[in-house]
């Protein structure tokens, strides 16, 4: 741990130089932590990037000791996506539930911390950042697919079925892996489940969405390219009791 007594700036990138920055650090964690790849990563420059990218809002987390970026989130808004022509996540989940909901809708992606800021404050500041650009944006729902390291589905049979058991997202809401791309994830029966096994093996981020009242999408997805299986998730912010949203706001 290298953020104690660290103070952080949580803001929006402003100038490419910024955007590079968080490039860099998705590159650190996504390419050479967990063998990942992509069409348009820049392997020379350490960059990992898409054609996404210039349509995002980039929420940037700095240590304001050495001011490194060591944090964030990729944010897209409806009248966003409607520029770049689709939400991120629709190559992999049918989105028809969520964009006919006549919901403010805010995707989120690319989400990591440095290595040496994980368990720490970090994570917390960019929270409270997502927290006040929801509020500003008067968004109603948020999504996006959140990935188990690795891409054999049998492995991860157990996870996989709590999480469709237990937090499958209501009809309303509940977007489906698209057809050729669907990984069953009701593989273990409930009464077969060890829950308390199969939720260790739930990754953090995962686990935080879920103790805000998070749900998921029908079906996996395996993304060979950046070696993980993605679930779908979706937090409808009006339904948060008032503990969850104290945890939401950090306050």
């Amino acid at each position: 741990m290298t953020d104690r007594g660290s103070t952080f700036t949580v803001k929006i990138a402003e100038n490419e130089d910024e955007i590079r920055a968080a490039q860099a650090l998705r590159y650190d964690v996504f390419v050479r932590e967990l063998g990942g790849s992509g069409a348009m990563v820049d392997h020379d420059r350490g960059l990992e990037q898409d054609r996404f990218d210039p349509f995002f809002d980039h929420m940037l987390c700095i240590d304001n000791k050495s001011g490194q970026v060591v944090g964030v989130y990729r944010l897209l808004r409806s009248e966003q996506a409607e520029a770049v022509g689709q939400f991120y996540s629709e190559d992999e989940y049918d989105l028809t539930a969520l964009k006919t909901s006549g919901r403010k809708l805010l995707e989120l992606g690319r989400s990591c911390v440095h290595r040496n800021y994980r368990g720490g404050m970090a994570m917390y500041n960019l929270w409270n950042g997502l927290a006040a650009y929801v509020a500003r944006h008067e968004i109603e729902i948020l999504f996006g697919v959140a990935s188990f390291h690795g891409t054999n589905p049998e492995t991860l049979a157990e996870p996989l079925s709590l999480l469709y058991h237990s937090h499958l997202a209501p009809e309303e809401l509940r977007v489906r892996a698209q057809p050729q791309h669907f990984v069953e994830m009701n593989r273990v029966p409930p009464d077969q489940l060890d829950r308390r096994r199969a939720m260790l093996d739930v990754p953090a981020l995962i686990k935080a969405y879920l103790r805000l009242g998070g749900y998921v999408g029908d079906g996996a997805y395996v993304d060979q390219a950046f070696n993980t299986t993605d679930v779908c998730l979706i937090l409808d912010t009006t339904r948060l009791n008032e503990r969850q949203r104290k945890i939401y706001s950090g306050v």
